[in-house]
């Protein structure tokens, strides 16, 4: 269990940074190298959600939605300075419950 929560944080970081250098060169005026890195990670995201060992691409990428709403929360209320509030924490609450249904309920 710490192995895939561990590649979903990682999977998130690199998603959500990869996205936050595009916005940074196309919405903010900044260096195309910053693009260019950026999708670079991106790429990188989509290898490292391969390396989850749940057999199922739709589970894995349905529960990490639900981790990538979290850390973007997180990223927003670090890197951006938006406090969340109390509606994002339960927003959030609500994901994590459903991440966990998908990924750990007793199947057949």
């Amino acid at each position: 269990m710490i192995t895939a929560i561990f590649i979903f944080l990682l999977a998130g970081l690199a998603e959500i940074g990869g996205g936050y250098l595009i916005w940074l060169w196309l919405r903010e005026g900044h260096s195309a190298y910053l693009g260019l890195i950026g999708g670079i990670i991106l790429a990188i995201y989509g290898v490292i959600a391969t390396f989850q060992i749940f057999p199922s691409f739709g589970r894995v990428y349905a529960a990490y939605g639900g981790v990538f709403i979290v850390l973007s929360i997180l990223w927003g209320w670090g890197v951006d300075k938006k406090s969340p509030d109390l509606y994002d924490w339960i927003g959030a609450a609500i994901c994590l419950i459903g991440v966990s249904v998908i990924l750990w309920a007793p199947r057949n």
